[in-house]
């Protein structure tokens, strides 16, 4: 409760400074939708029917704000009835709304993913993006929405989960350091002019569903003006066909979808891409510094070196006991090993078993191995053989973090194995 009145609060005061302005299309303005909460349908099922009466709370505490514009709630499926619920993934053709009566909206279109340390760079090919959206609104589309459309760049340690790297780039139409990324910037801007000559058909006709072939299929689009529109498309992600539509045939690549205006000539297939192709390199340049100030070069000590912060017979949680102010922390531990000990035979084994995300183990002032999890699996666990000394050995492991995600938390374990 403490947090629904907080955030209640919040969504006021945010709601009243736009209200002031006049900022909603209600008003004069140019605020046509507004979301409340975003993608809690991935989490309310750990909540039970808490997370669904949570839903259901946010929905109907923004329809009182009176904004007098629709409010959306992204892949949320329970929603009070005159709160819209959209689609956000790389496809939504087969999205359907709560009710038939609302517009079906598609939220967040993924040109790319995010870049996680280690793993290749993702692309999303500009003939998929521009086939899902000329699906989409060959299925009755009436809102599309890249996420994004201009990348962007996280600084310092704000990037948005486990091994995600500052860059926000996301393989977009416009680059993260704003320059146009071709072929996927003009191959998208001749996708929008195509559909754009459709809108009069799109907006006041009626839609029928013709079959051309096993996987192959005609959305058309007629009003009563005598306007008809075609989205003739092939699903076969392998084969190209050739189909017939009113008499006429149309060569169809494989994973593709003809836009024909006026339901005879095809002005674009999603996956003919005609625009030119530009790679953008990067060229070194001498900078003069501000000011004259030399590098420094400091190397820190192994372990814990001066007094311990405080001391506990068990592993603390990362993230909480640093107050996400570091990426680093420090566990160090101290034994004695009887000098009886054999210095020969089977050597003892390190165990380390963490919930994420990286570890450098020292033994003795000395790196003995690292370990760390990817951005599919933030959890490891490691076996590092080593040699101990008789009398003191000191094990200090270096916890990282890599990026948080939602309440992840790095938790370990250690054991020795002898």
């Amino acid at each position: 409760e403490p947090f629904k009145s907080h955030m209640k609060s919040f969504t006021t005061k945010i709601v009243d400074m736009m209200k002031k302005e006049r900022f909603f299309a209600s008003q004069g303005g140019h605020i046509i939708l507004a979301q409340i909460e975003n993608e809690y349908g991935y989490y309310q099922q750990a909540y039970g029917a808490g997370g669904k009466a949570y839903a259901m709370w946010a929905g109907s505490m923004a329809l009182a704000q009176n904004t007098g514009v629709p409010w959306i709630m992204c892949q949320q499926y329970d929603v009070p009835d005159h709160v819209i619920n959209t689609c956000n993934s790389f496809y939504c053709d087969q999205f359907k709304p709560n009710l038939p009566t609302q517009p079906k909206i598609w939220t967040e279109n993924w040109p790319g993913w995010f870049q996680t340390f280690g793993e290749s760079n993702p692309h999303r090919p500009p003939e998929d993006v521009a086939f899902s959206v000329a699906r989409f609104f060959g299925k009755g589309g009436s809102v599309q929405n890249y996420y994004v459309y201009h990348g962007g760049t996280n600084f310092d340690r704000t990037a948005g989960g486990p091994f995600i790297t500052t860059s926000y780039d996301y393989d977009a139409p416009i680059d993260e350091y704003g320059l146009k990324r071709f072929p996927k910037w003009a191959h998208l801007k001749e996708l929008h002019k195509s559909i754009k000559l459709c809108e009069h058909s799109l907006l006041f006709g009626n839609s029928t569903l013709l079959s051309l072939g096993p996987q192959q299929e005609a959305d058309v689009y007629t009003d009563h003006s005598g306007g008809c529109v075609a989205f003739l498309a092939n699903i076969d992600s392998e084969k190209d066909k050739v189909v017939t539509f009113r008499n006429r045939q149309y060569d169809l690549p494989a994973w593709s979808v003809s836009i024909l205006p006026d339901c005879k000539n095809v002005v674009f297939n999603t996956a003919k891409v005609r625009s030119q192709t530009l790679m953008v390199d990067m060229v070194p340049e001498t900078l003069q510094a501000s000011k004259p100030d030399q590098w420094s070069i400091f190397t820190e000590r192994i372990g814990i070196w001066d007094k311990n912060d405080f001391v506990r017979n068990e592993f603390v949680d990362h993230i909480n006991t640093t107050k996400d102010s570091t990426d680093y922390l420090w566990h160090t531990t101290s034994f004695d090993v009887d000098r009886n000990y054999p210095a020969s035979g089977n050597h003892p084994i390190l165990n380390i078993g963490s919930k994420g995300h990286a570890v450098h183990a020292f033994l003795n002032n000395m790196l003995i191995g690292s370990a760390y999890g990817n951005g599919s699996e933030s959890s490891f666990s490691v076996q590092m053989p080593i040699n101990l000394k008789a009398g003191k050995n000191e094990i200090a492991l270096l916890s990282m973090t890599v990026g948080l995600k939602d309440p992840i938390m790095n938790g370990w374990e250690l054991a020795l194995q002898v």
